[in-house]
């Protein structure tokens, strides 16, 4: 496979003190300060223009650049589908595996990328996990971002996931209002989980169809917090089947949990309802869920 093109990551430097080493390894803990010793010897770092080695004190104001040398990127399902497509706007069908956005040592396998590849420009609207699959919405002209972005903010956009939870259900329908906020996560400091300190959200799971040991759920977000539908029904008891983060409670899992974007579980967003930001008509983009996701599966139990 062949490495990618590199790229360089900038942080503003918000505090004085610190030393160069030191900032990095406490802000990127993903690698460690070895691993950015071996990286600011090799000259990849530089403050404001000149290449630092390690034990230069930071100032506030300051830019940091990181000049990560190409790599090889883990593989992804480098392909997508078009859902929608006109002069203002695309609507893609990722899979999963595929990530939405660079990050996490993805730049070139993500859909992004890919949709740039074919429609110049285009913007995405908002992103989904590594691991969930379906409707994409990208913007192809500043008119229509900014419009879609407005009405997304004022909850305008209708959102329905669908998603395999552990667990069977004896409810029709469940409203979830866990607040959402960062707890301690044993490999990365800090990440989004049930809080009672977090911000409130909102999410409307329905059963689609009640199996032998999981519920098919219909669920609607009303709030856009970071992993909302994994957190809401894990924090019921009922966390979505595989997920390698989250278990009942809504917390990270004992031990050493998964990261954010590892896979396993079953995620799908499966339909955008909103008004063209041109023609101002009402529009359902709707994503084939996989089979794992469709009713009529094997050991079901009757809703």
């Amino acid at each position: 496979m062949p490495l990618n093109t590199g790229y360089t990551y900038v942080t503003p430097v918000q505090a004085s003190g610190q030393s160069v080493l030191d900032f990095l390894t406490a802000r990127y803990r993903h690698s460690s300060l070895q691993v950015w010793a071996e990286r600011l010897a090799r000259g990849e770092v530089e403050v404001d223009g000149r290449t630092v080695q390690g034990p230069e004190r930071l100032k506030a104001g300051q830019t940091l650049h990181w000049h990560r040398p190409p790599w090889q990127e883990e593989a992804a399902p480098l392909h997508f589908e078009v859902l929608f497509e006109d002069e203002a706007l695309l609507a893609a069908h990722k899979p999963s595996g595929l990530p939405t956005l660079p990050g996490g040592g993805f730049l070139t396998h993500t859909l992004l990328a890919l949709v740039r590849a074919r429609f110049p420009g285009a913007s995405p609207l908002h992103r989904l996990g590594r691991g969930t699959s379906g409707a994409v919405l990208f913007a192809r002209t500043g008119e229509a971002g900014s419009a879609l972005a407005r009405a997304w903010r004022e909850g305008q956009v209708h959102k329905v996931y669908r998603a395999l939870a552990s667990g069977v259900t004896g409810q029709a329908q469940l409203e979830i209002t866990t607040p959402i906020g960062p707890v301690p996560h044993s490999r990365l400091g800090e990440v989004y989980a049930a809080s009672p300190a977090g911000k409130a959200s909102r999410s409307l799971a329905t059963v689609v169809e009640r199996r032998t040991d999981s519920t098919l759920y219909d669920v609607e977000i009303f709030t856009g917090r970071p992993h909302q539908i994994r957190i809401h029904l894990a924090s019921v008891g009922q966390p979505l089947v595989g997920d390698p983060l989250y278990g009942p409670g809504g917390q990270p899992l004992p031990g050493l949990p998964g990261l954010p974007g590892d896979l396993g579980y079953w995620l799908h967003a499966h339909t955008l309802t909103f008004l063209h930001p041109l023609t101002r008509q009402a529009l359902t983009i709707t994503a084939p869920p996989p089979a794992e996701l469709t009713p009529g599966q094997r050991s079901v139990i009757t809703v």
